[in-house]
């Protein structure tokens, strides 16, 4: 009978959230296109576009909503100079770790734009910001400092997304940068980032063009269920499309 038939469901149409495909091509050519800037040109940053970095790295995710960084712009040449000498130190102590060609290409590499660029700025580290009870932090001590990475991410795609670079510098000290800009010791120093418009966005990082270092195929890091499961097997097509460009088609392609 009809009354025994039981209501069927309603097929319900499929939720879309993505972004306008134009704002979602927008953000991932941000996230190809960021390079690690070490050559500034002299131009300032107006404070309207340094504000709106500000503001996107504060919107960064922080595991219990515990928003640990504070931000030191620092424009101050003196103090520059301080951090540009910490740096030159270091370097010869980075340097002893190589040898032959290596050490070579190390010594040639420029690491910094301290003083080149218009500004600098630190990222920092507040642990237990809100007291010692930290939602999501008692298996895992140092929540606080990867939720200061993702602002410090956060920051990098959006200068490359106003046009402007960020090198981070951290061949440096954090006892050194405590020093010389006040920084209590409670505090941790995460980045100390220069940020400037670029001499050139290069098309490929500096590292992997000097022969330092090759970008790793993404297949390689791939990993089903467990640490051992190989991303070989012919079943996870995932592992196939994870290195395809015809996934970028529908994104990267010319929006009209």
């Amino acid at each position: 009978m009809l009354l025994d038939r039981k209501p069927t469901a309603r097929r319900r149409k499929p939720r879309n959230d993505a972004l306008a495909p134009i704002l979602r091509r927008g953000l991932y050519e941000a996230i190809f296109r960021r390079r690690d800037v070490r050559a500034f040109r002299p131009d300032p940053v107006p404070d309207e576009v340094l504000a709106r970095m500000i503001v996107a790295a504060h919107h960064a995710a922080s595991v219990g909503f515990t928003q640990p960084w504070d931000f030191i712009v620092v424009r101050d040449l003196e103090r520059r100079g301080e951090v540009k000498r910490v740096f030159a130190e270091e370097r010869r102590k980075n340097a002893s770790h190589f040898a032959g060609r290596r050490k070579a290409t190390f010594s040639s590499l420029k690491l910094e734009g301290i003083l080149e660029a218009p500004l600098n700025l630190i990222v920092t580290c507040e642990r237990d910001r809100f007291g010692p009870g930290v939602l999501g932090k008692v298996g895992i001590a140092d929540v606080e400092v990867y939720s200061t990475c993702l602002a410090v991410g956060n920051l990098w795609l959006a200068a490359r997304a106003e046009g402007l670079g960020v090198g981070w510098v951290s061949i440096v000290r954090n006892a050194a940068l405590r020093r010389i800009f006040k920084i209590p010791r409670r505090i941790l120093p995460v980045a100390y980032l220069c940020v400037g418009y670029a001499e050139a966005f290069p098309p490929r990082p500096v590292l992997e063009t000097a022969g330092w270092a090759a970008r790793l195929p993404p297949r390689k890091l791939l990993h089903f269920d467990s640490w051992e499961e190989s991303p070989d097997d012919p079943d996870q097509a995932l592992a196939r499309l994870i290195q395809s460009p015809a996934i970028w088609r529908s994104v990267l392609s010319e929006q009209r």
